[in-house]
């Protein structure tokens, strides 16, 4: 890879966001209709690539079984206000009607409540009970201190997600958590993330992991690249990670971990460019914020928008434009790529001449910087 010389002492890798890559259409075109994009995880099939954000404006127990039945799957944040609070509902209308900064300052207050462990049990009972894959989210941090309660719960899929996320952490003040020894001694699939380069990515794979998360997540209603300087184009973070997973089957005699784009997912033009750079599935949230059912009344922040030191987040305004079905299988009242995701996604596939998300990593990609 080419490196830029950003001045006499330091020199950097040029990189891409999705923004800045287009897809080539082959020379052979398909039916949208004969497209498949269903995707498997270890032992569960899902008809749609798609994994949505353990954000509390975005899943709750209903809208988790919801997109479950039309689909995806949903992941519920095991630190939000479902295991917070018996009932939420009141707190999440009071956050949609917060103005300013007084909404980070509040989030601060209302995640100070403590997770109480036989909410966790509940909320996934709940969402078992509807008959759809159950996953949830902990943070590394809290991953040994709640993860018997998640497993004795019966959960389907455990995700480790945090902004960043090594199988190396270095702590002088607490026991960090072995990722491959706890993966090991788990009798479920665990997605861990995010990260953003090879060597991580290689590294998380060695855990065991079945999936590895690629990017940072929160997209539209985070502030890491302003907070923390941190950034990592995803056009650039996918297919680096993408050519971990190549080495990594050579390397484990063929074992395949799942590679999903986080972050950044903001329309649908986004979700085919993310899976033509090697990802095999990808995970939304700003997209179903929108939807009329999402707990977030239109409003959309993650987990970072409430951190007690550093918030790295914000929450941001999106207004609703349909149901859940309608952004994911349409019909779109739009022009700009926010509704009938997955339909687009089957007819960019349809376009380039691909009958299967595998095949589609394939395609040729090109340079094209985005036009005003």
């Amino acid at each position: 890879m080419t490196q830029v010389e950003i001045g006499r002492g330091k020199n950097g890798r040029r990189a891409y966001a999705l923004d800045e890559i287009g897809i080539v259409p082959s020379r052979r075109t398909r039916d949208p209709e004969e497209v498949s994009i269903s995707w498997q995880i270890d032992a569960y099939r899902f008809d749609l690539p798609l994994v949505v954000s353990p954000m509390d404006s975005v899943v709750s127990p209903r809208t988790a079984i919801e997109v479950g039945r039309l689909g995806g799957l949903a992941v519920l944040d095991l630190e939000g206000l479902w295991t917070r609070y018996e009932d939420p509902e009141p707190l999440l209308e009071e956050v949609a009607s917060l103005h300013g900064e007084a909404a980070t300052r509040r989030l601060q207050q209302i995640y100070a409540e403590p997770i109480k462990e036989e909410l966790i049990g509940r909320r996934i009972e709940e969402i078992r009970e509807a008959g759809v894959t159950t996953a949830v989210r902990l943070s590394p941090q809290r991953t040994v201190q709640h993860h018997k309660a998640v497993i004795d719960a019966g959960v389907d899929i455990f995700v480790i997600r945090g902004t960043t996320v090594s199988a190396e952490h270095v702590s002088g003040r607490a026991e960090p958590l072995n990722l491959k020894q706890f993966i090991y001694e788990l009798d479920v699939p665990v997605i861990v993330g995010g990260c953003a380069t090879y060597t991580a990515a290689l590294h998380l794979m060695r855990t065991g992991a079945a999936g590895v998360l690629v990017g940072f997540g929160g997209g539209a209603s985070h502030t890491t690249r302003t907070v923390l300087g941190v950034a990592v184009p995803m056009a650039t973070a996918i297919s680096d990670v993408a050519a971990a997973r190549r080495d990594y089957m050579d390397e484990s005699g063929g074992r395949y971990v799942h590679v999903i784009a986080d972050g950044g997912m903001g329309t649908s033009g986004d979700i085919a460019k993310a899976i033509a750079c090697g990802a095999d599935a990808v995970m939304v949230g700003s997209p179903l914020a929108r939807a009329a059912e999402a707990p977030g009344r239109g409003f959309h922040w993650g987990s970072e928008a409430q951190h007690p030191e550093l918030p790295r987040g914000k929450r941001v305004h999106f207004g609703t434009i349909g149901t859940l079905e309608q952004i994911l299988h349409g019909p779109s009242s739009v022009a700009d790529g926010s509704m009938n995701l997955m339909g687009a996604l089957k007819r960019t596939m349809a376009t380039a001449g691909y009958s299967d998300l595998k095949e589609f990593q394939r395609v040729e990609v090109v340079v094209a910087p985005q036009q005003s």
